[in-house]
């Protein structure tokens, strides 16, 4: 078990709090698992195992037929004495769920979490019925930092980043790439058709995948580049795909829900508002896309590069915007309570001209908040005028 400790201290934070804790990431990103060792945490804790109710709804032993049937199981088995301390996991799977949730959070005695694979869990009714009674957890797959915790320390990172480049980071992946890499293409098919099958067709109506399975695809190939739903429909109406732009965003709106892939709206740097033109895509797991495209996906390696920086700002907080200045792009815009922070991303800048074009874009922000370089260069640690030049294996693995 790969140690999540900073997931983990995210959920002991709010333990006891009249919240409901919900925890929401892609499948296989590691949300039973965090749930795990947080009952063990509680046991340590002096917990006792009949204050305890786990529900997973992804094992057959709980069939429930509807929510009223969910909602009595964990009534009747309720400590009256003292607190209990009570998991659903996958709850999105129960029709009507969000009444059984907002059920046994009216139960005083109750300690509540809850997790599903599908931002459709926090739309709708639930979020109407729960308006200010939860906490959300974003769930991401293993940091490089935690990935690296999962090998011996002597090895080499600059090499275990390429193969976090192409295998990605879900727990398990990591797992049975220690036991045999041949393993991790065949375990990553089932996840992405289980995601694409559960999570988006069958929870969106979509009978069309030759058009889905084409729309991922254009995606993954142009991650990190601006794209639009009209250049979407018009490069697969020209390839005999025919569809319209309202079913291309419709279609992408329900990847986005199942946290397959990240929509990254643009940033003016100069008058500090949102564009609403302009955005990138992300995707969750670069290992997805390595299954999807193949050989090709080792193409773009400065975009991978981007997404894994891209990911990472994610897990530390920050809500990402990729940047304008003038005519010039800013590949990310950092905001946190604290401020703004500015991000270039280059594989490498040795060359001089190279060089000039990354510093450029942050040089004419005509401000004072904090401008990094990002790349894989093993140079010493350099500045700018301000703008700091790092590592990016460096800075991946700073204490933050």
């Amino acid at each position: 078990m790969i140690n999540r400790q900073e997931y983990l201290k995210q959920i002991v934070k709010f333990k006891d709090t009249d919240l409901i804790k919900i925890i929401t990431g892609i499948r296989r990103c590691g949300k039973s698992t965090i749930l795990e060792m947080y009952i063990k945490y509680l046991k340590e804790q002096g917990i006792k195992d009949e204050q305890i109710i786990k529900i997973n709804l992804e094992n057959p032993d709980f069939n429930f037929n509807n929510y009223m049937e969910l909602y009595n199981y964990v009534k009747e088995r309720l400590n009256k004495e003292k607190k209990t301390y009570v998991f659903i996991d996958e709850v999105q799977k129960i029709n009507e769920f969000q009444k059984a949730i907002d059920g046994l959070y009216i139960n005083k005695n109750i300690d509540l979490y809850i997790t599903g694979s599908n931002a459709y869990l926090l739309s709708g009714e639930l979020a109407t019925l729960i308006s200010g009674r939860y906490v959300e957890i974003k769930m991401l797959p293993l940091s490089f930092k935690e990935y690296l915790s999962a090998f011996d320390e002597k090895i080499d990172k600059q090499e275990k980043l390429l193969d976090y480049f192409k295998y990605g980071a879900l727990p398990q992946t990591t797992i049975l790439f220690n036991k045999d890499p041949d393993l991790v293409d065949s375990y990553l098919e089932g996840v992405f058709s289980t995601v694409i099958y559960k999570d988006i067709m069958q929870r969106k109506n979509i009978n069309n995948k030759l058009l889905l399975d084409s729309i991922i695809k254009y995606i993954f190939n142009n991650i990190g580049s601006q794209i639009s739903t009209k250049k979407i429909s018009d490069t697969l109406t020209s390839m005999n795909r025919n569809t319209t732009n309202h079913t291309v965003e419709n279609y992408i709106s329900a990847l986005i829900e199942a946290f397959l892939i990240y929509k990254v709206d643009r940033f003016d740097a100069k008058g500090k508002e949102i564009l609403a033109s302009g955005y990138k895509y992300y995707t969750v797991d670069l290992g997805f896309r390595t299954y999807l495209l193949g050989k090709k996906a080792g193409q773009d390696m400065g975009h991978m590069l981007e997404n894994i920086v891209y990911l990472e700002l994610l897990r530390r907080g920050y809500k990402v915007y990729t940047g304008k200045v003038d005519n010039l792009e800013i590949d990310f815009v950092a905001q946190n309570k604290n401020g703004i922070e500015y991000y270039q991303v280059s594989l490498t800048t040795r060359d001089e001209k190279t060089l000039e074009g990354e510093l450029r874009p942050l040089q004419r922000t005509n401000d004072f908040y904090p401008k990094y370089l990002l790349t894989m260069d093993r140079d010493l640690e350099a500045d700018y005028n301000g703008i700091r030049k790092i590592n990016v294996i460096d800075w991946l693995l700073e204490n933050k």
